[in-house]
């Protein structure tokens, strides 16, 4: 390839996540050269209940499409020529059903954190042999209401136009990359209804060994196997873009859920753990191509799988329900900050929570903790309490999540699942939008006692899914996406500034508070 083709080669990625979209255009060097992002609503029925309109998601991607495509073409570069394929990554377990013959959703999108499948999730763990952990050989999950089976049986229970759709075979189950790729590849003239693995892992319907349904879970749960789509690698030509869109003719032959897609952009190998700082926070390590059951409350899942025939890699994943969201709370519900970026100044007032502990347990508690009973406190204030105290509280609250999760993993995956540096020292690689508050990440460092990295271009996930589409199409070799010198040559490294006797006080602290959030559900209003 010539130079000067080699420059006009570009890789277009949507990232639609739980709050916005965006799209990124990436040249053959993985530099981002043209983007845009949009908000969309977030829709909140009932406490504890979150839905999003699939439609409004739709028209968030066509307008992130065009305004990157304008915004690289007015800096000189020839994206229309030069695009060779588009990747995607998405909020994963976020569900919704649509009709075959209107191509219309049947209901809103259910989205991953909505707890309103708790009374599906105890009447199943009852009736199962296997309570909680029933399915979590075959999946690599517990029964919860953050998997998008337990919104589906929601939706099979609760909606008539779902139940009489499903009985009448017009019926569509996806999540949100399936419905994308649905309507990005013709809809109702001819849209691929497939998933990709990783996505699918999310589902509790997959078998992790086969990566094919689960035919015995599908009975157990009542679930028709005509309602879902086919499951396709993270990097191979599923579709091309159907005339209507701003891009059309070009393939997507790249699709990942988004924490797969970040441990992708972050070139995460086996014994390498990444957490990424979005909504919630999410701590993957890549376990290699063995599957590990975790013992200490975290989900057994895959890292990704590039191309039809390639290995897979799986991971274990500690999922944390609120991080970022939690900062979002401050701006929106309490009016503390008017916008997120203003946290770190405010928690930066003040030299510690002046012994305040907050639990965003709004939804239940994830991993390692899984307790949808749970709702979130803040204990310790006295008079002397301020709002700054309460913005550091709410970042520590972040860390300690983390935290947590890792020292599960660690006790999972043992001495030999874990990559160390030359010192001893585990590093976590973090990346999200957060992952810009430089107090949040010295934070993370300090109670891990160990170093965080941080990555020059913290957009990994967009950068994940662009480099399983280029994989694909031959843009980029395996070797190229995994050479890390000039990843680590670009980073921030934080190392652990407080002392182990400190460390050990705060995270007992934690504990404490983390254990007055159980059973608070059921306070009445």
């Amino acid at each position: 390839m010539s130079k000067q083709a080699e420059e006009e080669v570009y890789i277009g990625s949507i990232d639609q996540g739980t709050t916005s979209t965006r799209f990124i255009i990436y040249d053959h060097l993985a530099r981002p050269v043209g983007s845009h992002q949009v908000e969309f609503t977030q829709v909140y029925p009932e406490a504890g209940w979150v839905e999003h309109d699939p439609m409004e998601i739709l028209e968030s991607v066509r307008v992130c499409m065009a305004k990157a495509l304008d915004k690289a073409t007015a800096d000189g570069h020839n994206v229309d020529s030069g695009l060779k394929a588009i990747g995607l990554t998405n909020q994963r377990e976020t569900t919704l059903v649509w009709s075959k013959s209107t191509g219309c959703p049947l209901y809103n999108a259910i989205v991953w954190m909505d707890a309103r499948t708790s009374s599906v999730c105890r009447k199943l763990e009852k009736e199962l042999s296997g309570g909680r952990t029933h399915f979590s050989e075959i999946c690599g999950l517990p029964i919860s209401t953050y998997f998008s089976a337990m919104k589906l049986l929601w939706l099979m229970e609760n909606v008539d136009t779902v139940k009489e759709a499903i009985k009448s075979g017009d019926a569509l189950f996806g999540t949100i990359d399936t419905w994308l790729i649905w309507n990005l590849t013709g809809g109702l003239k001819g849209g691929v209804h497939v998933t990709d693995v990783s996505n699918a892992s999310r589902t509790m319907l997959m078998n992790l060994k086969t990566l094919e349904w689960d035919q015995p879970t599908l009975d157990t749960l009542g679930i028709s196997a005509t309602i879902l789509p086919k499951i396709v690698s993270n990097s191979e030509v599923i579709g091309n873009i159907a005339i209507g869109w701003p891009i059309t003719g070009i393939p997507i032959s790249g699709c990942l859920g988004d924490q797969h897609a970040a441990m992708l952009g972050q070139a995460c190998r086996k014994g390498e753990a990444k957490s990424t700082y979005g909504t919630g926070a999410f701590i993957l390590l890549n376990t290699g191509e063995e599957i590990t059951l975790s013992k200490h409350g975290l989900l057994s899942t895959l890292s990704f799988k590039l191309g039809p025939k390639a290995p897979v890699n799986y991971a274990l994943e500690g999922s944390i329900a609120i991080a970022g969201a939690a900062v979002q709370w401050l701006r929106d519900g309490l009016g503390i900050i008017k916008s997120a970026s203003e946290i770190e100044a405010l928690a930066s007032q003040v030299e510690s929570t002046g012994g305040i502990y907050f639990v965003p347990a709004f939804n239940g508690l994830f991993a390692p903790w899984w307790r949808d009973d749970a709702r979130g406190v803040c204990i310790g204030m006295t008079r002397f309490t301020n709002k700054a105290h309460l913005a550091r509280a709410v970042l520590e609250s972040m860390c300690f999540q983390v935290k947590d999760v890792l020292d599960s993993m660690h006790k999972d995956a043992g001495e030999k699942g874990e990559v160390k540096n030359e010192k001893g020292e585990f590093l976590l690689r973090v990346d999200g939008g957060a992952t810009v508050n430089n107090l949040l990440m010295q934070i993370q460092a300090d109670m891990m006692g160990s170093p965080v990295v941080r990555p020059a271009d913290t957009e990994t996930t967009a950068l994940g899914a662009a480099y399983a589409a280029g994989l694909a199409v031959g843009v980029w070799t395996e070797e190229q996406i995994f050479a890390s010198e000039d990843k680590t040559r670009t980073s921030t490294t934080f190392h652990p500034k407080i002392g182990e006797e400190l460390r050990k006080k705060k995270l007992e602290s934690w504990c404490k508070a983390v254990s007055r959030t159980f059973d608070l559900a059921d306070l009445s209003l």
